[in-house]
Protein backbone atom coordinates (compact mmCIF):
# COMPACT_ATOMS: atom_id res chain seq x y z
CA UNK A 1 0.00 0.00 0.00
CA UNK A 2 1.09 3.58 -0.66
CA UNK A 3 0.73 6.26 2.05
CA UNK A 4 1.22 10.03 1.89
CA UNK A 5 2.21 11.99 5.03
CA UNK A 6 2.76 15.76 5.02
CA UNK A 7 5.81 17.32 6.69
CA UNK A 8 8.01 20.43 6.50
CA UNK A 9 11.55 21.29 5.41
CA UNK A 10 13.27 24.40 6.79
CA UNK A 11 15.75 26.24 4.57
CA UNK A 12 17.21 29.22 6.36
CA UNK A 13 14.18 31.08 7.70
CA UNK A 14 11.90 29.71 4.99
CA UNK A 15 9.74 26.58 5.24
CA UNK A 16 8.53 24.37 2.41
CA UNK A 17 6.07 21.50 2.42
CA UNK A 18 7.49 18.00 1.96
CA UNK A 19 5.34 15.02 1.04
CA UNK A 20 6.62 11.82 2.64
CA UNK A 21 5.56 8.99 0.31
CA UNK A 22 5.82 5.51 1.81
CA UNK A 23 5.37 2.28 -0.15
CA UNK A 24 5.28 -1.13 1.56
CA UNK A 25 5.57 -4.02 -0.89
CA UNK A 26 5.63 -7.79 -0.68
CA UNK A 27 8.01 -7.90 -3.65
CA UNK A 28 11.72 -7.45 -3.18
CA UNK A 29 14.13 -7.93 -0.31
CA UNK A 30 13.00 -6.69 3.13
CA UNK A 31 14.52 -3.38 4.13
CA UNK A 32 14.01 0.38 4.24
CA UNK A 33 15.25 2.68 1.46
CA UNK A 34 14.97 6.48 1.71
CA UNK A 35 15.32 8.65 -1.39
CA UNK A 36 14.74 12.35 -2.02
CA UNK A 37 18.07 14.16 -1.49
CA UNK A 38 18.31 13.69 2.27
CA UNK A 39 21.45 14.17 4.37
CA UNK A 40 23.18 11.69 6.66
CA UNK A 41 20.80 12.37 9.58
CA UNK A 42 17.88 11.33 7.38
CA UNK A 43 19.76 8.23 6.23
CA UNK A 44 20.33 7.22 9.84
CA UNK A 45 16.62 7.53 10.60
CA UNK A 46 16.15 3.94 9.35
CA UNK A 47 17.27 2.44 12.65
CA UNK A 48 15.63 5.11 14.82
CA UNK A 49 12.26 4.65 13.12
CA UNK A 50 12.41 0.84 13.23
CA UNK A 51 13.21 0.67 16.94
CA UNK A 52 10.72 3.45 17.79
CA UNK A 53 7.91 1.53 16.07
CA UNK A 54 8.85 -1.77 17.74
CA UNK A 55 9.21 -0.18 21.20
CA UNK A 56 5.80 1.46 20.77
CA UNK A 57 4.15 -1.97 20.70
CA UNK A 58 3.63 -2.08 16.92
CA UNK A 59 4.96 -4.81 14.65
CA UNK A 60 7.48 -3.60 12.10
CA UNK A 61 6.73 -4.95 8.59
CA UNK A 62 9.32 -7.42 7.31
CA UNK A 63 8.82 -6.18 3.77
CA UNK A 64 10.42 -3.89 1.20
CA UNK A 65 9.79 -0.31 2.31
CA UNK A 66 10.53 2.64 0.04
CA UNK A 67 10.31 6.23 1.32
CA UNK A 68 10.41 9.20 -1.04
CA UNK A 69 10.76 12.75 0.26
CA UNK A 70 9.14 14.92 -2.40
CA UNK A 71 10.02 17.20 -4.08
CA UNK A 72 13.09 15.11 -4.81
CA UNK A 73 15.24 18.04 -5.98
CA UNK A 74 14.91 19.94 -2.68
CA UNK A 75 17.86 19.30 -0.31
CA UNK A 76 16.63 18.08 3.08
CA UNK A 77 18.52 17.83 6.33
CA UNK A 78 17.89 16.98 9.95
CA UNK A 79 16.07 14.32 11.92
CA UNK A 80 12.59 15.88 11.88
CA UNK A 81 11.35 13.44 9.24
CA UNK A 82 11.43 10.52 11.73
CA UNK A 83 7.84 11.05 12.83
CA UNK A 84 6.22 11.33 9.36
CA UNK A 85 8.23 8.33 8.13
CA UNK A 86 7.11 6.22 11.10
CA UNK A 87 3.44 7.20 10.68
CA UNK A 88 3.71 6.53 6.94
CA UNK A 89 5.15 3.04 7.45
CA UNK A 90 2.40 2.10 9.92
CA UNK A 91 -0.28 3.49 7.60
CA UNK A 92 1.12 1.86 4.44
CA UNK A 93 1.61 -1.53 6.11
CA UNK A 94 -2.03 -1.45 7.30
CA UNK A 95 -0.87 -2.54 10.75
CA UNK A 96 -3.67 -0.58 12.37
CA UNK A 97 -6.64 1.53 11.32
CA UNK A 98 -5.82 5.22 11.24
CA UNK A 99 -8.17 8.10 10.41
CA UNK A 100 -6.95 9.05 6.94
CA UNK A 101 -8.71 12.44 7.01
CA UNK A 102 -6.73 13.49 10.09
CA UNK A 103 -3.47 12.28 8.58
CA UNK A 104 -4.06 14.05 5.27
CA UNK A 105 -4.90 17.40 6.89
CA UNK A 106 -1.95 17.48 9.25
CA UNK A 107 1.78 18.12 9.41
CA UNK A 108 3.94 15.61 11.31
CA UNK A 109 7.30 16.96 12.45
CA UNK A 110 9.82 15.62 14.93
CA UNK A 111 12.73 13.37 15.86
CA UNK A 112 12.10 9.99 17.46
CA UNK A 113 14.08 8.35 20.21
CA UNK A 114 14.62 4.58 20.20
CA UNK A 115 11.93 4.25 22.89
CA UNK A 116 9.40 6.09 20.71
CA UNK A 117 9.60 9.40 22.56
CA UNK A 118 9.69 12.67 20.62
CA UNK A 119 12.76 14.83 21.10
CA UNK A 120 13.02 18.61 21.07
CA UNK A 121 13.12 19.81 17.44
CA UNK A 122 14.30 23.05 15.90
CA UNK A 123 12.22 25.00 13.39
CA UNK A 124 8.81 24.19 14.90
CA UNK A 125 7.65 27.81 14.69
CA UNK A 126 8.45 27.89 10.97
CA UNK A 127 6.50 24.64 10.45
CA UNK A 128 3.43 26.09 12.20
CA UNK A 129 3.63 29.31 10.18
CA UNK A 130 3.72 27.26 6.95
CA UNK A 131 0.71 25.24 8.15
CA UNK A 132 -1.29 28.44 8.57
CA UNK A 133 -0.16 29.71 5.17
CA UNK A 134 -1.13 26.45 3.42
CA UNK A 135 -4.43 26.03 5.28
CA UNK A 136 -3.32 22.87 7.13
CA UNK A 137 -5.52 22.43 10.22
CA UNK A 138 -3.31 20.33 12.51
CA UNK A 139 0.34 19.96 13.39
CA UNK A 140 1.83 17.18 15.53
CA UNK A 141 5.11 18.05 17.26
CA UNK A 142 7.01 17.15 20.42
CA UNK A 143 5.50 18.31 23.71
CA UNK A 144 8.91 19.86 24.45
CA UNK A 145 8.58 22.50 21.71
CA UNK A 146 4.82 22.65 21.08
CA UNK A 147 4.52 26.09 22.71
CA UNK A 148 6.53 27.55 19.82
CA UNK A 149 3.82 26.47 17.38
CA UNK A 150 0.97 27.55 19.69
CA UNK A 151 1.71 31.24 19.05
CA UNK A 152 0.44 30.79 15.46
CA UNK A 153 -3.31 31.34 15.25
CA UNK A 154 -5.60 29.15 13.19
CA UNK A 155 -3.63 25.91 13.60
CA UNK A 156 -4.37 23.15 16.13
CA UNK A 157 -1.14 22.16 17.83
CA UNK A 158 -1.02 18.64 19.28
CA UNK A 159 1.79 18.10 21.82
CA UNK A 160 3.03 14.51 21.40
CA UNK A 161 5.04 12.82 24.12
CA UNK A 162 5.48 9.38 22.52
CA UNK A 163 4.72 7.69 19.21
CA UNK A 164 2.36 5.29 21.01
CA UNK A 165 0.29 8.26 22.25
CA UNK A 166 0.03 9.62 18.72
CA UNK A 167 -1.10 6.25 17.32
CA UNK A 168 -3.82 5.91 19.98
CA UNK A 169 -4.95 9.44 19.07
CA UNK A 170 -5.08 8.65 15.34
CA UNK A 171 -7.09 5.52 16.11
CA UNK A 172 -9.52 7.57 18.20
CA UNK A 173 -8.81 5.55 21.37
CA UNK A 174 -7.21 8.22 23.60
CA UNK A 175 -7.28 11.71 22.12
CA UNK A 176 -4.49 14.25 22.63
CA UNK A 177 -5.78 17.63 23.77
CA UNK A 178 -4.56 20.43 21.48
CA UNK A 179 -2.81 23.38 23.09
CA UNK A 180 -4.66 26.62 23.64
CA UNK A 181 -3.47 29.38 21.36
CA UNK A 182 -0.86 31.62 22.96
CA UNK A 183 -1.85 35.02 21.63
CA UNK A 184 0.89 36.95 23.37
CA UNK A 185 3.08 36.12 26.31
CA UNK A 186 3.01 38.73 29.06
CA UNK A 187 6.14 40.78 29.46
CA UNK A 188 8.48 38.96 31.80
CA UNK A 189 8.89 40.54 35.18
CA UNK A 190 11.95 42.73 35.33
CA UNK A 191 14.85 40.77 36.77
CA UNK A 192 17.58 42.41 38.76
CA UNK A 193 20.03 43.88 36.21
CA UNK A 194 23.63 42.67 36.29
CA UNK A 195 24.73 46.31 36.45
CA UNK A 196 22.38 49.22 37.12
CA UNK A 197 23.17 52.65 35.67
CA UNK A 198 23.01 54.02 39.20
CA UNK A 199 26.16 52.00 40.02
CA UNK A 200 28.28 53.75 37.37
CA UNK A 201 30.18 56.68 38.83
CA UNK A 202 30.73 59.67 36.55
CA UNK A 203 30.99 58.98 32.79
CA UNK A 204 28.02 61.23 32.02
CA UNK A 205 28.88 61.63 28.34
CA UNK A 206 29.40 57.88 27.87
CA UNK A 207 26.13 57.10 29.65
CA UNK A 208 24.34 59.66 27.50
CA UNK A 209 25.75 58.02 24.35
CA UNK A 210 24.62 54.57 25.52
CA UNK A 211 21.09 55.90 26.14
CA UNK A 212 20.99 57.47 22.66
CA UNK A 213 22.25 54.23 21.14
CA UNK A 214 19.62 52.17 22.96
CA UNK A 215 16.86 54.62 21.98
CA UNK A 216 17.61 54.60 18.26
CA UNK A 217 19.50 51.32 17.74
CA UNK A 218 22.70 53.19 16.84
CA UNK A 219 26.14 51.58 16.70
CA UNK A 220 28.51 52.74 19.44
CA UNK A 221 32.21 52.43 20.25
CA UNK A 222 33.74 53.30 23.62
CA UNK A 223 37.49 54.02 23.64
CA UNK A 224 39.45 54.55 26.84
CA UNK A 225 42.08 53.17 29.22
CA UNK A 226 41.63 49.94 31.22
CA UNK A 227 39.33 50.28 34.21
CA UNK A 228 37.51 53.35 32.89
CA UNK A 229 34.16 51.50 32.92
CA UNK A 230 33.65 50.49 29.27
CA UNK A 231 32.64 46.90 30.01
CA UNK A 232 30.52 48.03 32.95
CA UNK A 233 28.56 50.34 30.64
CA UNK A 234 28.00 47.44 28.26
CA UNK A 235 26.71 45.24 31.08
CA UNK A 236 24.30 48.00 32.09
CA UNK A 237 22.92 48.36 28.56
CA UNK A 238 20.46 45.39 28.72
CA UNK A 239 18.80 46.96 31.76
CA UNK A 240 17.54 49.90 29.68
CA UNK A 241 16.52 48.04 26.51
CA UNK A 242 12.74 47.88 25.89
CA UNK A 243 11.02 44.51 25.42
CA UNK A 244 10.44 43.25 21.91
CA UNK A 245 7.23 44.24 20.15
CA UNK A 246 4.99 41.35 18.97
CA UNK A 247 6.25 41.54 15.36
CA UNK A 248 9.85 41.88 16.55
CA UNK A 249 9.38 38.93 18.89
CA UNK A 250 8.25 36.69 16.03
CA UNK A 251 11.27 37.72 13.94
CA UNK A 252 13.73 36.91 16.71
CA UNK A 253 11.96 33.71 17.76
CA UNK A 254 12.14 32.36 14.18
CA UNK A 255 15.93 32.72 14.24
CA UNK A 256 16.33 31.03 17.61
CA UNK A 257 13.85 28.30 16.64
CA UNK A 258 15.71 27.33 13.47
CA UNK A 259 19.01 27.49 15.41
CA UNK A 260 17.71 25.07 18.06
CA UNK A 261 18.34 27.61 20.83
CA UNK A 262 14.79 27.89 22.16
CA UNK A 263 14.34 26.84 25.77
CA UNK A 264 12.33 23.67 26.35
CA UNK A 265 8.68 24.70 26.66
CA UNK A 266 9.44 28.22 25.44
CA UNK A 267 7.10 30.07 23.09
CA UNK A 268 8.10 33.65 22.27
CA UNK A 269 11.31 35.50 23.04
CA UNK A 270 10.40 38.84 24.61
CA UNK A 271 13.79 40.12 25.73
CA UNK A 272 16.12 41.72 23.22
CA UNK A 273 19.14 39.53 22.45
CA UNK A 274 22.49 40.56 23.91
CA UNK A 275 25.29 38.58 22.27
CA UNK A 276 28.90 38.92 23.40
CA UNK A 277 31.17 36.58 21.39
CA UNK A 278 34.76 35.98 22.49
CA UNK A 279 37.46 37.66 20.43
CA UNK A 280 38.67 34.23 19.23
CA UNK A 281 35.36 33.53 17.47
CA UNK A 282 35.66 32.47 13.83
CA UNK A 283 34.25 34.16 10.74
CA UNK A 284 31.56 31.45 10.44
CA UNK A 285 30.73 31.80 14.13
CA UNK A 286 30.19 35.53 13.74
CA UNK A 287 28.49 35.78 10.36
CA UNK A 288 26.96 32.30 10.06
CA UNK A 289 27.52 29.49 7.58
CA UNK A 290 28.53 25.84 7.57
CA UNK A 291 27.62 23.00 5.20
CA UNK A 292 23.97 23.62 6.03
CA UNK A 293 24.17 27.38 6.69
CA UNK A 294 23.09 28.33 10.21
CA UNK A 295 22.72 31.80 11.76
CA UNK A 296 25.82 33.37 13.30
CA UNK A 297 26.19 35.83 16.16
CA UNK A 298 25.11 38.80 14.00
CA UNK A 299 21.75 37.12 13.26
CA UNK A 300 21.31 35.89 16.84
CA UNK A 301 21.71 39.56 17.86
CA UNK A 302 18.94 40.65 15.43
CA UNK A 303 16.91 43.55 16.92
CA UNK A 304 19.21 43.42 19.95
CA UNK A 305 22.87 44.12 20.75
CA UNK A 306 26.14 42.62 19.50
CA UNK A 307 28.86 43.53 22.00
CA UNK A 308 32.49 43.20 20.89
CA UNK A 309 34.64 43.67 23.96
CA UNK A 310 38.23 44.66 23.11
CA UNK A 311 37.32 45.02 19.43
CA UNK A 312 40.95 45.30 18.13
CA UNK A 313 41.67 41.84 19.56
CA UNK A 314 39.29 40.29 17.00
CA UNK A 315 40.87 39.14 13.77
CA UNK A 316 40.69 41.87 11.14
CA UNK A 317 39.27 39.41 8.59
CA UNK A 318 36.51 38.53 11.07
CA UNK A 319 35.66 42.18 11.67
CA UNK A 320 35.52 42.93 7.94
CA UNK A 321 32.60 40.53 7.44
CA UNK A 322 30.52 42.92 9.56
CA UNK A 323 30.41 45.45 6.71
CA UNK A 324 27.41 44.00 4.87
CA UNK A 325 25.13 43.33 7.88
CA UNK A 326 25.96 46.73 9.42
CA UNK A 327 24.91 48.39 6.16
CA UNK A 328 22.08 46.16 4.91
CA UNK A 329 20.71 44.61 8.12
CA UNK A 330 20.90 41.09 6.66
CA UNK A 331 23.35 38.32 5.78
CA UNK A 332 23.29 36.30 2.55
CA UNK A 333 25.15 32.97 2.64
CA UNK A 334 25.69 31.10 -0.63
CA UNK A 335 26.68 27.45 -0.84
CA UNK A 336 26.68 24.87 -3.62
CA UNK A 337 23.37 23.54 -2.29
CA UNK A 338 21.69 26.94 -2.41
CA UNK A 339 21.45 30.42 -0.91
CA UNK A 340 19.96 31.42 2.43
CA UNK A 341 19.39 34.85 3.92
CA UNK A 342 19.21 35.73 7.60
CA UNK A 343 18.20 39.09 9.13
CA UNK A 344 20.95 40.86 11.05
CA UNK A 345 19.75 44.30 12.10
CA UNK A 346 21.58 44.80 15.38
CA UNK A 347 23.06 47.55 17.50
CA UNK A 348 26.83 47.13 17.58
CA UNK A 349 28.47 48.12 20.84
CA UNK A 350 32.25 47.90 20.87
CA UNK A 351 34.97 48.76 23.35
CA UNK A 352 38.67 49.36 22.72
CA UNK A 353 41.82 50.54 24.42
CA UNK A 354 43.58 53.47 22.70
CA UNK A 355 46.81 51.46 22.34
CA UNK A 356 48.20 47.99 23.22
CA UNK A 357 49.12 48.97 26.79
CA UNK A 358 45.95 51.03 27.11
CA UNK A 359 47.42 54.20 28.61
CA UNK A 360 47.79 56.50 25.61
CA UNK A 361 46.54 60.00 26.60
CA UNK A 362 46.08 58.84 30.21
CA UNK A 363 46.24 61.82 32.62
CA UNK A 364 48.59 60.13 35.10
CA UNK A 365 50.08 57.00 33.50
CA UNK A 366 52.63 56.94 30.72
CA UNK A 367 52.09 54.94 27.52
CA UNK A 368 54.80 52.32 26.93
CA UNK A 369 53.96 51.70 23.26
CA UNK A 370 55.93 53.09 20.36
CA UNK A 371 54.25 54.88 17.45
CA UNK A 372 54.71 51.84 15.21
CA UNK A 373 52.95 49.52 17.68
CA UNK A 374 50.13 52.00 18.15
CA UNK A 375 49.63 52.34 14.39
CA UNK A 376 49.69 48.56 13.92
CA UNK A 377 47.18 48.12 16.75
CA UNK A 378 44.77 50.68 15.32
CA UNK A 379 44.95 49.21 11.83
CA UNK A 380 43.16 46.14 13.17
CA UNK A 381 39.91 48.11 12.94
CA UNK A 382 39.50 49.46 9.42
CA UNK A 383 38.17 52.87 8.43
CA UNK A 384 35.06 51.46 6.69
CA UNK A 385 34.05 49.68 9.90
CA UNK A 386 34.58 52.82 12.01
CA UNK A 387 32.63 54.88 9.46
CA UNK A 388 29.62 52.58 10.02
CA UNK A 389 29.62 53.34 13.76
CA UNK A 390 27.33 56.23 14.68
CA UNK A 391 28.61 57.20 18.14
CA UNK A 392 32.33 57.52 18.95
CA UNK A 393 32.96 58.21 22.64
CA UNK A 394 36.15 58.70 24.63
CA UNK A 395 35.87 57.31 28.18
CA UNK A 396 38.18 59.05 30.66
CA UNK A 397 39.32 57.21 33.79
CA UNK A 398 37.14 57.96 36.82
CA UNK A 399 38.79 59.98 39.57
CA UNK A 400 39.06 58.14 42.86
CA UNK A 401 37.42 61.09 44.66
CA UNK A 402 34.20 60.51 42.66
CA UNK A 403 34.12 56.86 43.71
CA UNK A 404 34.04 57.87 47.38
CA UNK A 405 31.77 60.91 47.03
CA UNK A 406 28.33 60.15 48.49
CA UNK A 407 25.34 60.93 46.27
CA UNK A 408 21.75 61.64 47.23
CA UNK A 409 18.78 59.72 45.84
CA UNK A 410 17.79 62.78 43.79
CA UNK A 411 21.13 62.59 41.94
CA UNK A 412 20.77 58.89 41.07
CA UNK A 413 19.03 57.86 37.87
CA UNK A 414 18.35 54.13 37.96
CA UNK A 415 18.04 51.88 34.93
CA UNK A 416 14.29 51.48 35.37
CA UNK A 417 13.74 55.24 34.95
CA UNK A 418 16.09 55.43 31.97
CA UNK A 419 14.31 52.50 30.36
CA UNK A 420 11.04 54.43 30.48
CA UNK A 421 12.64 57.27 28.50
CA UNK A 422 14.06 54.80 25.98
CA UNK A 423 10.65 53.16 25.56
CA UNK A 424 9.01 56.56 24.97
CA UNK A 425 11.56 57.36 22.25
CA UNK A 426 11.00 53.93 20.68
CA UNK A 427 7.23 54.45 20.76
CA UNK A 428 7.67 57.65 18.72
CA UNK A 429 9.75 55.73 16.17
CA UNK A 430 7.23 52.86 16.00
CA UNK A 431 4.52 55.38 15.15
CA UNK A 432 6.77 57.07 12.59
CA UNK A 433 7.58 53.81 10.77
CA UNK A 434 4.24 52.03 11.15
CA UNK A 435 3.80 51.92 7.36
CA UNK A 436 7.35 50.64 6.71
CA UNK A 437 7.61 46.86 7.13
CA UNK A 438 10.55 45.64 9.20
CA UNK A 439 11.67 49.14 10.27
CA UNK A 440 11.50 49.90 13.99
CA UNK A 441 14.30 52.35 14.82
CA UNK A 442 15.94 55.49 13.43
CA UNK A 443 19.20 53.60 12.82
CA UNK A 444 17.44 51.37 10.27
CA UNK A 445 16.50 54.31 8.04
CA UNK A 446 17.99 54.47 4.57
CA UNK A 447 18.84 57.74 2.85
CA UNK A 448 15.35 57.86 1.36
CA UNK A 449 13.69 57.66 4.80
CA UNK A 450 16.15 60.20 6.23
CA UNK A 451 15.04 62.76 3.64
CA UNK A 452 11.39 61.91 4.30
CA UNK A 453 11.33 61.80 8.11
CA UNK A 454 14.22 64.15 9.03
CA UNK A 455 13.60 67.51 7.31
CA UNK A 456 16.12 70.21 8.22
CA UNK A 457 15.66 73.98 8.08
CA UNK A 458 18.12 75.95 5.88
CA UNK A 459 20.00 77.26 8.95
CA UNK A 460 20.42 73.78 10.43
CA UNK A 461 21.46 72.35 7.06
CA UNK A 462 24.11 75.05 6.72
CA UNK A 463 25.37 74.31 10.24
CA UNK A 464 25.60 70.61 9.39
CA UNK A 465 27.46 71.32 6.14
CA UNK A 466 30.02 73.41 8.04
CA UNK A 467 30.48 70.62 10.61
CA UNK A 468 30.78 67.99 7.86
CA UNK A 469 33.63 69.94 6.25
CA UNK A 470 35.38 70.54 9.58
CA UNK A 471 35.26 66.87 10.62
CA UNK A 472 35.71 65.61 7.03
CA UNK A 473 32.56 63.47 7.22
CA UNK A 474 31.83 60.93 4.52
CA UNK A 475 28.39 60.80 2.89
CA UNK A 476 27.52 57.83 5.12
CA UNK A 477 28.65 59.69 8.26
CA UNK A 478 26.66 62.76 7.16
CA UNK A 479 23.40 60.79 7.12
CA UNK A 480 24.30 59.00 10.36
CA UNK A 481 24.62 62.37 12.11
CA UNK A 482 21.09 63.24 10.99
CA UNK A 483 19.73 59.88 12.22
CA UNK A 484 21.40 60.33 15.62
CA UNK A 485 20.01 63.88 15.82
CA UNK A 486 16.53 62.48 15.08
CA UNK A 487 16.91 60.10 18.04
CA UNK A 488 18.11 62.92 20.31
CA UNK A 489 15.05 64.93 19.29
CA UNK A 490 12.81 61.92 20.05
CA UNK A 491 14.34 61.62 23.52
CA UNK A 492 13.59 65.30 24.06
CA UNK A 493 10.03 64.86 22.75
CA UNK A 494 10.69 67.35 19.94
CA UNK A 495 8.83 66.81 16.63
CA UNK A 496 11.53 68.78 14.78
CA UNK A 497 15.31 68.39 14.67
CA UNK A 498 16.80 71.51 16.22
CA UNK A 499 20.31 72.89 15.94
CA UNK A 500 21.11 71.72 19.50
CA UNK A 501 20.28 68.15 18.46
CA UNK A 502 22.56 68.35 15.42
CA UNK A 503 25.34 69.87 17.54
CA UNK A 504 25.19 67.00 20.04
CA UNK A 505 25.12 64.41 17.26
CA UNK A 506 28.17 65.95 15.58
CA UNK A 507 30.27 65.76 18.73
CA UNK A 508 29.96 61.98 18.64
CA UNK A 509 31.84 61.95 15.30
CA UNK A 510 35.09 63.22 16.82
CA UNK A 511 38.08 61.00 16.13
CA UNK A 512 38.69 59.02 19.33
CA UNK A 513 40.50 56.14 17.62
Amino acid sequence: MLAHIRSVATIGLDAKEVMVEVDVSEKGFPGLTIVGLGDKAIGESKERVKKAIQNSGVSYPNKKITVNLAPADLPKEGSNYDLPIAVGIILASETMEIDLNVAEDSYFYGELGLDGSLKHSRGVLLAAMLAKERGVKNIYVSVLCANEAAVVSGVKVYPVRELADLLRHLQGIVLITPLKEIELLPILADSEPIVDFAEIAGQEMAKRAVIIGASGGHNLILVGPPGAGKTMLAKALPSILPPLLPDESLEVTRIYSVSGLMEVGGALIRRRPFRSPHHTTSMVGLIGGGTNPMPGEVSLAHLGVLFLDEMPEFSRSVLEVLRQPMEDGKVAITRASGRVEYPASFMLMASANPCPCGYLNHPSKECQCGERNIAKYRRRVSGPILDRIDLHVWVDPVEVDKLNTPVTNSQIEISKDIREKVMMARAIQNLRFKEVKGMYTNAQMGNKQVKLYCPLSPDIRQFLMTAAKKFDLSARAYFKVIKVARTIADLAGSPDILIVHIAEAVQYRENVW
